[in-house]
């Protein structure tokens, strides 16, 4: 059973560093594509960034900016999100999600979701 656990929310000040981890088990993840989303309350969710195991390819959306970085522990299957420079805006549950069709956005496309992890920013 695939399982991705989320770790690392809190609650920051406007302009502070918080880091993301996601912890992938169950499967072989190798081709897949691992990714955070990001839901807002009354906003759909949104795609923040993904890595490319097998390409190390890594995507991210236009709101990030150079604020964030993502990274991958292959040997742990574990993902991580440094987020810098963190915004109020950026606050939002944020959940790790894996595909395994390709390099994609979509959220629709993603076969396995972590149930979330809540970051709050302060003003």
């Amino acid at each position: 059973q695939v399982q991705l656990v989320e770790s690392g929310g809190g609650l920051v000040q406007a302009g502070g560093s918080l880091r993301l981890s996601c912890a992938a088990s169950g499967r072989t993840f190798s081709g897949a594509f691992m990714s955070w989303f990001r839901q807002a309350p009354g906003k759909e969710r949104e795609f923040v960034s993904g890595f490319s195991r097998s390409g190390g390819i890594t995507e991210y959306g236009d709101f990030v900016k150079g604020r964030f970085i993502i990274s991958k522990e292959n040997a742990k299957d574990t993902v991580y999100l440094q987020m810098n420079s963190l915004k109020p805006d950026d606050t939002a549950v944020y959940y790790c999600a894996v595909t395994f069709r390709g390099i994609t956005t979509d959220a629709t496309l993603y076969d396995y979701w972590g149930q979330g992890t809540q970051v709050t920013v302060s003003s």
